[in-house]
C-alpha cells in the first residue's frame, strides 16, 4: 500500500517548506501532497518551484477551510491509487525518526480509524481525550474556569502507564494517520466546519463504523501550536471560529437540544464579551 504525508498549506510556505525537508528523504513515504488553500501571498508559486518526483502541489482555488483541503487530497489519492495510507500533519510539526512513521503504519489494523504519536506542545503532551458533550462545552466555554474543568475530558496518567498503545475517543489532529478508505466511509470531513472540532467530528464518525482511535505511546511528534493559525487570524477571530465549529459539531453530529443550545450561544457571547475586554485591556 502507498504511503502519503499530506499537508495544507495557507500563506504559510516557510513552515511547510520545514516539514517537507523534514521528510523528503524519508523512504517509507511515497509522495507528499501540498494543498494550497488560495493563499494570498507567493506561496502557491513557491511551492511549485519545488523540483522533487515525490512532491505534487494542488490548488484549492476557494478557501474552504481545513477540511476541504483534506477532502481535495483525500480524493485525489483515492482516485490515483485506491487505498493508501495517509499522514495528515500541519505545517509546524517536527517529526523525530522515519522509524516513528513506521510504528504508527504498524499500529493500524482492521479496527483502527486513526493512529496518531504523542504530541508534544511546548512541553505539555496530548495523548487524546474525550469527545465532550454539549454541556460539557458550555463549562468549556466559560473563560479561565476551563482550564480547571479539562481535566475532566483528559484520561489519567495511570490510563497510560506501562503501555505501548492506547484506544481513546479522539486524538490530535495536528498529525495522524489514516486511509483513504476510511476518510471515504465517513464521508470524509464536513466541509461546513471551517477549522477546529475536525478531531471530535472525526471521533464521532469512526465510531458509527465501528473504528477506533489509538495513540502510540513511544512516538512522538513536536507542535509548534498555532504558528500558522495566528500569524493568519487575528485571536477574537481565531475564538468566533472555534465556538462556530463548537456549535455546529453539537447540533449536528451530538445532538444538542435546544436548551443546550441556547447555553452553547450564550456561553459563547460572554466568553467573547470578556475577551475583548481583556485584549482591549492588553493591547
Amino acid at each position: 500500500m502507498k504511503t502519503v504525508l499530506v499537508m495544507i498549506n495557507y500563506n504559510d510556505y516557510a513552515n511547510t517548506k520545514k516539514v517537507i525537508d523534514n521528510v523528503i528523504d524519508y523512504h517509507i513515504l511515497d509522495e507528499i501532497i501540498i494543498v494550497d488553500n488560495a493563499s494570498k501571498d507567493n506561496s502557491l508559486i513557491n511551492l511549485r518551484k519545488i523540483k522533487n518526483k515525490k512532491i505534487t502541489v494542488l490548488e484549492n482555488t476557494d478557501n474552504k477551510g481545513y477540511g476541504s483541503g483534506i477532502n481535495v487530497a483525500a480524493k485525489y489519492l483515492l482516485n490515483k491509487y485506491g487505498n493508501c495510507n495517509i499522514f495528515i500533519s500541519n505545517t509546524d510539526i517536527i517529526i523525530k525518526e522515519e522509524t516513528d512513521l513506521s510504528k504508527l503504519i504498524d499500529g493500524m489494523d482492521n479496527n483502527i480509524g486513526v493512529c496518531a504519536p504523542i504530541i508534544n506542545t511546548h512541553g505539555q503532551l496530548s495523548r487524546g481525550w474525550k469527545v465532550p458533550t454539549p454541556f460539557q462545552d458550555v463549562i468549556l466555554n466559560i473563560p479561565y474556569f476551563h482550564r480547571f474543568y479539562e481535566k475532566h475530558l483528559q484520561y489519567k496518567d495511570s490510563f497510560y502507564a506501562r503501555k505501548k498503545e492506547v484506544i481513546v475517543e479522539a486524538t490530535s489532529g495536528c498529525f495522524f494517520l489514516t486511509n483513504t478508505d476510511i476518510l471515504k466511509q465517513v464521508d470524509y470531513f464536513d466541509e461546513n466546519m471551517f477549522l477546529y472540532y475536525e478531531e471530535n467530528y472525526l471521533a464521532n464518525k469512526l465510531k458509527k463504523i465501528n473504528k477506533k482511535e489509538k495513540v502510540m505511546l513511544d512516538v512522538e511528534v513536536i507542535h509548534n501550536h498555532s504558528v500558522t493559525i495566528d500569524s493568519n487570524i487575528s485571536k477574537i477571530n481565531k475564538y468566533k471560529i472555534l465556538k462556530k465549529s463548537q456549535y455546529y459539531f453539537q447540533t449536528n453530529y451530538n445532538k444538542a437540544n435546544i436548551f443546550e443550545r441556547g447555553l452553547l450561544k450564550i456561553s459563547y457571547i460572554f466568553g467573547l464579551c470578556v475577551l475583548k475586554i481583556y485584549y482591549s485591556l492588553k493591547y
